[in-house]
């Protein structure tokens, strides 16, 4: 049977719930990076995520547990958890089991919040944060517009999507852009950063077309955040949040932001025209459905006008565990 992608799934800060969507008290089953888990916010605002079975019986946490304190109980027996995953208190219990003591017993992923989002930390060998998240001043600073968010689920990888924006040849005959300047990317570890500028045939709201300078500017901060600053018409911020399910289903969250505008104003209009520019079939929409049902080449056969994509492959490569990351090279 022929594999469809030959990585698993790799390490770095994923995006796990928009930190609006989870209320004190809140506990929420999640399935990310091929576990069930339960993400939790307690009295003082912290936040937990933990593995989602409680290591005593097996309970599912998420279904019926509760927050008391900082602490997730279990609805079985009412075991009570740390964010860290140590037990702090067993209600019927006389002595603590010894272990309870010594370490986490519930495993525990490192979480913070930044830019209206909970980022977790995922690592297969449970190796610490190796890198931060990066704060991105459109979604922390005044003067931006409250965000605008959109959603897709469909059979890929956070490498193949991140792929795509060094994949210059498939702006013509998938979004049927004009050609894609190049522009200039540095490799820095585990942080990417491009920069391109050209022109563009713009669509104003009043339906006349004008050439407009443009430039796309792109931070990617390993596996799972990137920033995109796109200026046309109008200046439009991205995060773009790639979440993997399993090793061969991700969750993609597009969220947006732009300077303030008065609703309805032909900023306004402008704005969210431009978003779902972005989104539908001259962006992200026109890639869902190749990205669904592709296979990863990792011994692709490319021609000189096909971008960049061997160099990105190999800077993607630091992001899986061991021996997890394909070989990639070109066919000859």
């Amino acid at each position: 049977m022929l594999q469809r992608f030959p990585m698993t799934i790799p390490f770095g800060w994923f995006f796990v719930s928009y930190s609006d969507e989870l209320a004190i008290g809140a506990v929420r089953p999640i399935h990310y990076f091929g576990r069930d888990l339960v993400l939790f916010r307690g009295e003082s605002g912290a936040v937990g995520l933990l593995d989602a079975y409680c290591p005593h019986l097996g309970a599912h946490m998420g279904h019926g547990g509760t927050v008391e304190g900082d602490c997730l109980r279990c609805p079985f027996h009412h075991w009570a958890y740390r964010p860290d995953g140590f037990c702090a208190d067993i209600p019927y219990a006389r002595l603590m089991p010894p272990i309870t003591r010594r370490e986490p017993i519930a495993r525990p992923y490192p979480v913070v919040e930044k830019n209206g989002v909970v980022w977790a930390w995922y690592h297969p060998d449970r190796i610490a944060p190796t890198f931060d998240v990066i704060e991105h001043a459109p979604f922390t600073d005044s003067g931006w517009s409250p965000p605008v968010r959109r959603f897709w689920s469909f059979a890929s990888n956070p490498q193949e999507i991140a792929e795509n924006g060094v994949d210059f040849a498939h702006f013509e005959y998938v979004h049927k852009m004009e050609a894609v300047p190049e522009g200039k990317t540095t490799y820095d570890g585990h942080i990417r950063r491009s920069s391109a500028h050209g022109e563009r045939v713009a669509v104003l709201p009043d339906g006349t077309t004008r050439i407009i300078p443009s430039s796309v500017n792109t931070i990617q901060n390993g596996a799972g955040q990137k920033f995109t600053q796109l200026q046309g018409v109008v200046t439009l911020s991205l995060m773009v949040l790639a979440t993997p399910v399993e090793a061969d289903q991700v969750e993609l969250r597009f969220c947006f932001t732009f300077p303030e505008t008065d609703e309805g104003s032909p900023e306004h209009r402008a704005a969210l025209m431009a978003i779902e520019y972005t989104c539908g079939q001259t962006g992200v929409e026109g890639d869902i459905p190749i990205w669904h049902h592709k296979i990863h080449r990792a011994q692709p056969l490319l021609c000189d006008g096909d971008g960049p994509i061997l160099r990105f492959r190999h800077y993607f490569q630091q992001f899986y565990a061991g021996e997890d990351a394909p070989q990639q090279m070109a066919a000859g």
